[in-house]
C-alpha cells in the first residue's frame, strides 16, 4: 500500500518566480520566529513556535522546486519528540492555464506517525490560509513573534 504524505496544492494568480519568492520569506506566512536563511542549496534556517522548533535544511532549489530537509525538531508533546526528523518538505511551482500552481508535500508526514492529524492541521492553516492570503493578498497570518518578559 503507497503511503499517503501530506499534500496540498492550489492555484493562485501570481508569476511562478513571485510565487518561489513569497514562499522562501518564511517569517511572512509560517512563523516571525525565524532564525538563518532560506535563499540557497545548502542554507539552514529554524522555525519556532514557543517551545517547539523546527529546524531545516535547503537541499534543493531550483525556479520550479525547492526541498527543505528536516535535520532537528523538538515536539514535547509527542512520544518521539524528534519525529518529523529525516522528512522533507518538497515545494513544486507550475504553470497550468489557470494560473500558477504551488504545490507543497511534507514527505514523511504520513497517517501511521503519532503528530499526524496535529501536524496536517497545522498544514492547513500555514498552507491553505495564511499562505495563499500571502501570495495572493500579500498578508500572511504568521505565528507572532512572542516578546520575551523582562
Amino acid at each position: 500500500m503507497k503511503q499517503q504524505h501530506y499534500h496540498n496544492s492550489a492555484v493562485v494568480h501570481v508569476t511562478p518566480e513571485e510565487a518561489m519568492r513569497k514562499i522562501i520569506n518564511v517569517p511572512a506566512w509560517w512563523s516571525e520566529n525565524f532564525e538563518g536563511k532560506c535563499e540557497a542549496a545548502g542554507d539552514v534556517f529554524t522555525v519556532r513556535f514557543g517551545k517547539i522548533y523546527k529546524t531545516f535544511k535547503v537541499t534543493e532549489l531550483s525556479a520550479h522546486r525547492m526541498v527543505w530537509e528536516v535535520i532537528d525538531c523538538h515536539m514535547p508533546w509527542l512520544s518521539n519528540i524528534k519525529e518529523w526528523n529525516g522528512t522533507s518538505v518538497v515545494w513544486e511551482i507550475s504553470k497550468s492555464a489557470e494560473g500558477t500552481v504551488v504545490s507543497m508535500t511534507h514527505i514523511g508526514l504520513v497517517p501511521e506517525v503519532e503528530c499526524y492529524n496535529d501536524c496536517r492541521k497545522g498544514w492547513d492553516y500555514y498552507f491553505v490560509q495564511s499562505l495563499l492570503k500571502w501570495l495572493t493578498e500579500g498578508k500572511g497570518m504568521p505565528e507572532k513573534l512572542k516578546k520575551e518578559a523582562v
